[in-house]
């Protein structure tokens, strides 16, 4: 259960920093032997742009989780915070069936490409496998999406849930620390100022 719970919170996270690792790693290393040494690897620029297009759906997932994708709020400006929370339900079921359907046609393509046994030119990787990419991304995005309308449901039928996770971006990331207590209360920050300008 706590594999789960952690692959939920840092599943993006973990897949990012290992293919921008290894996508700045290699072209790193590209630039010091074709500069340096005067000659170059023949499969380092092909690994490098398929761990971008890996980059990209990954990230879709995790704008998502972090509600960090560009909108236009001008109508959100004009509602309440139910309207505001209806109107994101809307958009966010009209997401997850584009994100359905591109992860299930994305499969499509990718298997087809396995089953011609299609091989990259310069690494011999399968191609299926940087295929692959739209709809892993894909699903991660939906089941993402999933958990925030979850959450919009339960705000409605009045449970408690964070406006600021259903309504506004999450700006900061606490990087699986609960909010209360990667921010200390407010109040009690309130009190000490107050106590310090007493004693001046």
């Amino acid at each position: 259960m706590k594999i789960v719970k952690w692959l939920d919170r840092h599943i993006e996270e973990v897949l990012l920093i290992v293919l921008s690792t290894v996508m700045l790693g290699i072209i790193g290393v590209q630039i010091f032997m074709r500069f340096i040494l005067g000659s170059s690897l023949g499969w380092s620029e092909e690994l490098a742009r398929y761990c971008f297009i890996w980059l990209v759906f990954v990230g879709v997932s995790y704008g998502v989780k972090k509600q960090r994708h560009i909108k236009v709020d001008v109508v959100l400006l004009l509602l309440k915070e139910k309207g505001k929370v209806v109107l994101n339900m809307v958009s966010n079921i009209i997401f997850l069936l584009f994100a359905i359907s591109i992860a299930i046609y994305g499969l499509g393509i990718s298997l087809q490409i396995f089953g011609w046994g299609q091989l990259s030119p310069s690494l011999g990787a399968p191609m299926g496998a940087v295929y692959l990419a739209a709809p892993v991304g894909m699903l991660l995005t939906a089941i993402r999406i999933t958990q925030q309308l979850i959450k919009q449901i339960k705000y409605l039928k009045g449970h408690n849930v964070d406006e600021r996770e259903i309504i506004s971006d999450r700006m900061t990331d606490n990087y699986g620390i609960e909010e209360e207590e990667a921010m200390p209360d407010q109040r009690s920050v309130s009190g000490q100022y107050k106590k310090k300008g007493e004693g001046v």
